[in-house]
């Protein structure tokens, strides 16, 4: 079933009841929205998009940050049989303008945040966009972009009844760039569908539950675990902000059962608590059954950690990537809390396997790259015939993450391949060193990249992000190193901020670029 027909039973099924709520508590804001309004702007935006000249196979850029209206715009988009084609906030002008030439958009929809950036790139993207909405005050519109509100009035709140098949394109969906330029994934309606089906068979949720989103909607991997809720027609919760006050306000005061944090997310939760900034006793947390955490490698020890405090949750660890439509192409599994560390086993229909260079199987516990199989699989790198062929093998998808599987047959994420250090002929992984700094005590952050060496090629280096009020020495650090074997403790020790992109994931290309020029400096 398409994911459109999906919104329009539950918009049958359960019309009156809240399908969406948003919460912005730094404005003290609430809106909500029924599943029949969920439905009906969808419609109108179909409507309004079909009569400005979109057809079926026209891309539409989807450019606004989390908010009450992202979803329905995204579905009336997609109820067009266009391609939606959902950007990332944080992009740059120079970033938008290629995206938008690489999907060849005819209409971007965009929030009052990326007025500047639309107007220093507009006459470039003029070549393509014929139509711009704008989404946010009447008194900040653009004089060339049409109003969202004025444009839906007018349109009727009925499907177009465009013909849309189950393998037609839906989206196309940029990568993060965390190792390089985001690529343009393009997904079908297919693969929207099993993203629905994988993230509720995980998750079991029902229409009891209330899903918080916190990540950002462009990002599949908060889109897809929503999807959980939505095809049981459960509610769910928007929050804008992330502060620890605010995310425990939202699950105690809108019921929520199911939460999906990030690490530094959880790991500010954790010192609210731990220091009695955050005091549960004033909150109402008993219905909260899930909480559980992707896009990143987690430490086993924050785990521990949120079992200690929150013993009756259960947990999940989620792996994904954007081609394969979001999270659930490897999980833990809820019941599997003995083996926290690994990302888990071949999640819903999928299947995996642990390659060398040649593509041969590497025997059980060595590591190799990920490939993994199903009906979430991307389509393509669109316009990209190299990199999808580089990635692609027979219905086979190369992720680009090292790993590994014990005898018990859960997969241990190493690394990325592209993060993968060599020194000295040796192969460092950085994520083992990550999560054994992670048990330091003082440490908040930390992310462990690899800088130029004459002699060795090059050289572990760790930035380390310390605790609030926290003090540490370089020569503490290397004496807790010892703990490691030699060949893994780090040569170079930074104090700074790790940079981390929306959806958690650290920022190593920014990271090398700022520390480029120390190399010079290593007598190794």
């Amino acid at each position: 079933m398409l994911i459109t027909e999906i919104l329009a039973r539950n918009a049958r099924m359960y019309g009156k009841e809240t399908a969406l709520v948003e919460r912005e508590p730094s404005k003290n804001v609430r809106k909500e929205i029924t599943w029949q309004e969920f439905d009906d702007q969808a419609n109108q935006l179909a409507h309004a998009l079909i009569s400005m000249g979109v057809q079926k196979g026209d891309r539409v850029v989807h450019l606004m940050t989390n908010c009450i209206e992202w979803l329905p715009i995204y579905f009336g988009i997609l109820r067009t049989g266009a391609w939606a084609v959902p950007l990332n906030f944080r992009f740059v002008a120079k970033t938008i303008k290629r995206c938008v030439e690489t999907a060849e958009a005819k209409v971007i929809i965009f929030g009052e945040e990326f007025i500047e950036r639309i107007h220093s790139i507009k006459n470039d993207l003029d070549k393509w966009v014929n139509t711009y909405i704008f989404v946010g005050p009447e008194e900040l519109r653009p004089d060339y972009a049409a109003s969202l509100q004025k444009t839906l009035s007018s349109q009727p709140e009925v499907d177009p009844k465009v013909d849309i098949q189950i393998t037609d394109e839906a989206g196309l969906y940029f990568t993060s760039g965390t190792t390089g330029t985001p690529k343009a994934t393009l997904l079908t309606h297919r693969n929207l569908e099993f993203a629905c089906y994988v993230e509720n068979h995980h998750h079991l949720q029902t229409r009891n539950d209330n899903f918080l989103c916190i990540p950002p909607l462009y990002h599949t991997g908060a889109k897809m675990h929503w999807f959980g809720n939505f095809i049981v027609g459960a509610r769910s919760v928007i929050l804008k902000g992330v502060e620890p006050k605010w995310i425990m306000e939202a699950i105690s005061e809108e019921r929520v059962t199911v939460v999906w944090l990030l690490v530094p997310w959880a790991l500010d939760i954790l010192f609210a608590v731990q220091s009695g900034e955050l005091k549960l006793k004033d909150y109402n947390l008993d219905q909260w059954r899930l909480m559980h955490i992707g896009a990143q490698p987690v430490p086993p020890n924050l785990i521990k950690e949120w079992k200690r405090i929150f013993p009756h949750h259960l947990y999940d660890t989620n792996y994904g990537l954007t081609e394969c439509t979001g999270p659930g192409c490897v999980h833990l599994g809820m019941e599997n809390m003995h083996k926290v560390g690994a990302i888990g086993i071949p999640g819903f229909d999928w299947e995996i396997k642990i390659v060398d260079d040649r593509l041969n199987a590497v025997k059980p516990g060595q590591p190799g790259e990920l490939m993994v199989k199903g009906p979430g699989v991307m389509k393509e790198y669109y316009n990209n015939p190299e990199a999808t062929k580089a990635s692609l093998i027979d219905s086979w998808l190369l992720t680009g993450d090292i790993a590994r599987q014990d005898e018990d047959g859960f997969i241990w994420l190493v690394d990325r391949k592209k993060d993968v250090i060599i020194t000295g002929g040796e192969n460092i992984y950085p994520v083992e060193i990550e999560d054994f700094l992670q048990t330091h005590p003082k440490i908040f952050d930390v992310a462990v990249i690899g800088l130029p060496s004459l002699r060795l090629g090059e050289i572990s280096t760790a930035i380390i992000q310390l605790k609030p009020g926290e003090e540490l020495t370089k020569e503490e650090i290397n004496d807790f190193c010892q703990a490691l074997p030699r060949f893994k403790r780090p040569r170079r020790i930074i104090f700074d901020e790790v940079p981390r992109n929306p959806t958690g994931k650290i920022e190593k290309p920014k990271l090398r670029k700022k520390y480029a020029g120390m190399s010079e400096s290593f007598k190794i």
